[in-house]
């Protein structure tokens, strides 16, 4: 069995509704009633979201009197942007051989 006490980067951002609070988090922090204001669910549905980003720690949280505040981590970005790296070489080659073929058809 999974365990779900910490969530991988690629799952935290495999959901919509996360990858749109990491584009929030990039203007400012906020706090949970702020984040919640921008979707039609609930602060509850918002706070699991927020729980998966922190355990794959894309967003850190901070205890600010009764509010909790969340910032984002980037950090953890470049795992993806490294997995990503490895497969530019493929796209490169592809791009290359229909360049060819493009030139070639134009002869």
């Amino acid at each position: 069995m999974l365990d779900q006490s910490k969530h991988d980067v690629f799952q935290a951002i495999s959901d919509p509704t996360r990858r749109s609070v990491l584009k929030l988090l990039t203007e400012k922090e906020m706090s949970i009633a702020e984040i919640a204001e921008h979707y039609p669910i609930s602060r509850t549905a918002v706070n699991k979201h927020l729980h998966i980003l922190s355990n794959s720690g894309l967003v850190r949280s901070q205890r600010i009197g009764r509010e909790t505040r969340y910032t984002l981590n980037p950090e953890p970005l470049k795992q993806i942007q490294n997995w990503l790296a490895f497969f530019e070489h493929y796209w490169d080659e592809k791009l290359a051989t229909l360049k060819k073929i493009v030139e070639e058809s134009n002869v």
